[in-house]
């Protein structure tokens, strides 16, 4: 009951209101992005959807116009290089994502869920089908963002949003709501360019160990 109707139905409200309320601040964000850096308000990317099914899903433009298009941001060499100054303001504090309240109002995205891949991020959608968790309703957020997000590598990303998947319900999206607010506000996991950094943190930290106690 819940997972077929009263969740879309949830989202729905919820983007609505959020409409109303952040159309001032978001008419604010587009003309600090227009003023600037040249091109688009707004940056549109082909994500995949539920059912593996490809959807246009809406940022505000945090990255120049020259960009290398459809690469996942670690893929990119010195990813920084390409971000805008108010572009970086706007990744810090996850407010480049508040677009995407029209993909929910439009049914492509659910508020709570797995954040949507980029349609060749093949290894990540691999990772998925093995929990099922292409076949839910994609999110602004989820649980693997509030355990990790950029910090965390592709196989503990996709287990966390089959965990997702198992537990869905009514408190544990508002577990993981009201725990993206709190992410959000200590800005964790926030890592331009990088995936699994969690792993590779703890490698240095061991080998940083290591040799302290060889000298």
């Amino acid at each position: 009951m819940y997972k077929r109707f009263v969740k879309r139905a949830i989202d729905a409200a919820l983007a609505f209101v959020g409409v109303v309320v952040l159309l001032v601040p978001m008419a604010i964000i587009a003309l600090a992005i227009k003023l600037d850096s040249k091109g688009p308000v707004l940056f549109k990317q082909k994500r995949v959807g539920l059912h593996k099914k490809h959807f246009m899903i809406l940022k505000f433009r945090t990255m120049r116009i020259d960009t290398p298009r459809d690469a996942p941001t670690h893929e990119l060499s010195d990813p920084k290089k390409w971000i805008t100054r108010v572009g970086g303001v706007l990744r810090k504090t996850s407010l480049d994502e508040l677009p995407q309240i029209f993909n929910i109002l439009a049914g492509q995205m659910s508020v709570i869920g797995p954040r949507p891949a980029l349609w060749n991020q093949f290894d990540l959608i691999a990772e998925r089908d093995k929990y099922g968790a292409n076949d839910v309703v994609p999110g602004l957020t989820g649980w693997a963002q509030i355990n990790g997000r950029d910090e965390l590598e592709i196989d503990v990303k996709a287990k966390l949003d089959g965990e997702y998947v198992e537990r869905m319900s009514f408190w544990f999206d508002c577990k993981c709501f009201f725990g993206t607010i709190a992410s959000v506000l200590r800005s964790d996991g926030v890592v331009e360019g990088g995936v699994g950094e969690l792993k590779k943190n703890s490698a240095e930290n061991a080998e940083t160990n290591e040799q302290a106690a060889a000298k």
